[in-house]
């Protein structure tokens, strides 16, 4: 079996952001593996802790200082100054993620859901897309 379908998540402000919730409500009770895949380039996609608040804002500091709108060498900057590296950052956490399934209960670590990675000052919606591959 094969399911797919793609949702539209509200905009968020720039930073890391839960959201395991959008996904979960769409997947079918059925067991194999998800993956979710972000349709842009300048966000992305992780798995990591889902308890503490404070792992979110250290992975925006921290990505921040790693790739900094401040430095003067990125040519790619039509859109502002959060363009190129918006796409750098993108680059490097990826574009999807997977996760198996079993009976529609995610079998994540009870610390890991999922984050948007939102690069963008000003970001708008973003689409994702969900395949389902199981039974």
């Amino acid at each position: 079996m094969i399911y797919q379908k793609e949702i539209s998540l509200p905009p968020f402000p720039r930073g890391f952001h839960l959201i395991t919730s959008y996904v979960l409500n769409e997947i079918p009770q059925k067991s194999g593996i998800v993956h979710v895949f972000i349709k842009h380039t300048s966000a992305s996609l992780t798995i990591n802790e889902n308890a503490d608040p404070s792992v979110r804002v250290d992975f925006e500091t921290h990505f921040n200082k790693m790739v900094s709108e401040n430095d003067p060498h990125f040519t790619h900057t039509l859109e502002g100054p959060d363009d190129m590296t918006s796409h750098i950052k993108s680059s490097i956490l990826g574009s999807s993620v997977s996760f198996p399934v079993s009976d529609g209960e995610p079998q994540m670590g009870i610390w890991q859901g999922i984050y948007l990675c939102e690069h963008r000052n000003h970001a708008g919606s973003r689409k994702i897309f969900i395949t389902l591959l199981g039974e």
